[in-house]
């Protein structure tokens, strides 16, 4: 519950007031605009923005009443998101003076606190760029890599903390559960949750161990806490993430799963399913967390549900307009009905991809799964970091990874995570030469045990452009793979032949072919008859 004085309440709109005059900054101005949040102002100078936190208590939530709280909060929010955005975030400012005359960044007793940073474009704002469709894949990159290398830096929660822990999980998506049942208007709707929550039950009684495992072998790190699209901008040729969580730890220490799932359900929210098939393709490409799949569904339905809950919680506000609660509603049923999608199983499937170095096997697999979902898994880098070798190192220099152990300990590695994916309800797409029948079928059986569709596709090329495009990738660089020519050769001769019992799963792809990557997606859809 909310709980703020009218004695703070008049001090706070005293001195927003008196900002938004343009009184007490330590520099030039030019336009003041004042934007409102549920807990704070935001106040735009034109190269400042300062943030304000409102005198609030909702009680474990958020904790904002004391002025001395206030100040150490600013101070945590300026450390945490420099860990991402160094270049927006500068210090914490007081504000001395009154609130009828403020000084900010002056001498005498602070009576408030603000968060100083370099002011940017809304124009900039990912969910800005993703409405306008100028968001791409570039900028997805670039915040996924610096993702994984946060996620990577980020200290892990010690032993004897509860955050993160399974309990702390399945409390955190009960506390959910009960405040939307709260808000609920009707039978039907009570009946959906009611479903929803019976599928969360089931699969934490079915995953508890995983969700253990993953907390006590480090996997819960302190976050940002709430990335979305709304938190991500174009800033100076970056993606920079801002407005991570301070005020509230159980919120921020979370399984990296859980906030690579954050993402993922806003994207999908949004409409951007392919781009959500990229982002946790390159995620699990990058960190190698490839087991954070078994908890990715409960995870996505967690943060819908969560979106769930905000909208119901605005939409009993009394001061909206009928547009406003249309709209406020129409967020509701988009972010139930998402939940529910995550609550669906579908049977996955299996696609193997067999070629030898330069047929189109990585091009076209890629896109494959960035049009149909699913996760792919690649030869040239897990093999690499099997070893210990970034995906982009050269190997030459430490040692030799191409021995027949190393395929064989490769190929039983590519087969474990085809499993994984597997069993976690997502299609699985390996990408890999596959020159032996044995390797095809060590790969082929993940899906077969399971009672799972497997099909093989074959990406041939005839063999001018497949030198040639072994030249054109070694001249261009920045690719994984590192065979050359002489392995082009060894490759082509040691192919062996698809046997008789492999033809019944096998579709041939002529990757020179206008369109081959839509008549792949087609293929592969009618083959497994895809819905």
């Amino acid at each position: 519950m909310e709980r703020r004085d009218a004695g703070e309440r008049s001090v706070s709109q005293a001195l927003i007031e008196a900002l938004r005059q343009g009184r007490g900054f330590d520099h030039p101005v030019s336009r003041i605009e004042v934007y409102e949040t549920h807990v704070s102002w935001v106040i735009l100078t034109g190269d400042y923005a300062y943030k304000i936190k409102k005198p609030l208590d909702f009680g474990s939530f958020l904790d904002f009443s004391t002025l001395e709280k206030r100040r150490r909060l600013c101070e945590q929010e300026v450390r945490l998101n420099r860990r991402l955005a160094p270049a927006l975030y500068l210090d914490t400012v007081a504000i001395t003076g009154t609130p009828e005359a403020p000084s900010l960044g002056g001498s005498g007793t602070p009576f408030e606190y603000a968060v100083k940073m370099r002011q940017f474009s809304n124009r900039h704002l990912f969910s800005t760029l993703q409405a306008s469709g100028e968001l791409s894949e570039e900028l997805l990159d670039d915040l996924v890599a610096q993702l994984v290398a946060f996620h990577e830096e980020a200290p892990r929660v010690s032993g004897d903390s509860q955050l993160g822990s399974p309990d702390t999980v399945r409390r955190t998506l009960d506390r959910e559960f009960r405040l939307i049942e709260a808000r609920l208007v009707g039978q039907e709707e009570r009946e959906r949750l009611s479903r929803l929550e019976t599928w969360s039950l089931d699969s934490f009684a079915r995953l508890e161990h995983e969700f253990e495992r993953r907390w006590r072998e480090g996997y819960v790190r302190e976050t940002h806490g709430d990335i979305h699209l709304g938190n991500a901008v174009h800033f100076e040729g970056r993606a920079l993430l801002f407005d991570g969580l301070e005020f509230n730890a159980e919120l921020r220490w979370n399984d990296v799963g859980c906030e690579l799932a954050f993402l993922l359900m806003d994207l999908e929210a949004r409409g951007e399913q392919a781009y959500a098939n990229h982002v946790l393709n390159r995620y699990l490409e990058l960190s190698g967390d490839y087991e954070l799949v078994r908890l990715l569904a409960y995870y996505k339905l967690y943060r819908a549900l969560v979106r769930v809950k905000v909208a119901l919680l605005h939409y009993h506000q009394e001061q909206l307009t009928p547009e406003e609660r249309e709209a406020v509603l129409a967020d509701y049923h988009c972010y139930m009905a998402l939940a529910e999608r995550y609550s669906e199983f579908r049977f996955p499937y299996l696609v193997v991809g067999v070629g030898v170095s330069g047929s189109g096997k990585s091009r076209f697999t890629g896109e494959m799964v960035r049009r149909l979902g699913g996760v792919r898994v690649r030869s040239d880098i897990e093999r690499k970091r099997l070893y210990g070798f970034e995906a982009q190192a050269d190997t030459r220099a430490g040692g030799d990874i191409y021995t027949p152990q190393a395929s064989e300990r490769t190929y039983a590695r590519l087969a474990e995570l085809a499993g994984i994916l597997l069993e976690s309800g997502l299609p699985a797409c390996v990408d890999a030469t596959c020159l032996t029948r044995a390797q095809r079928a060590q790969l082929c059986f993940e899906a077969e045990r399971r009672g799972l569709a497997v099909l093989m596709v074959s990406f041939e090329a005839d063999t001018q452009t497949l030198r040639a495009r072994i030249e054109k990738r070694a001249q261009r660089g920045g690719d994984p793979s590192e065979a050359g020519l002489e392995v082009l050769e060894r490759q082509l001769a040691r192919f062996e032949p698809f046997a008789d019992d492999e033809l019944s799963h096998l579709v041939h792809l002529d990757t020179t072919a206008p369109d081959a990557n839509l008549t792949l997606v087609s293929m592969i859809q009618e083959r497994i008859q895809l819905r």
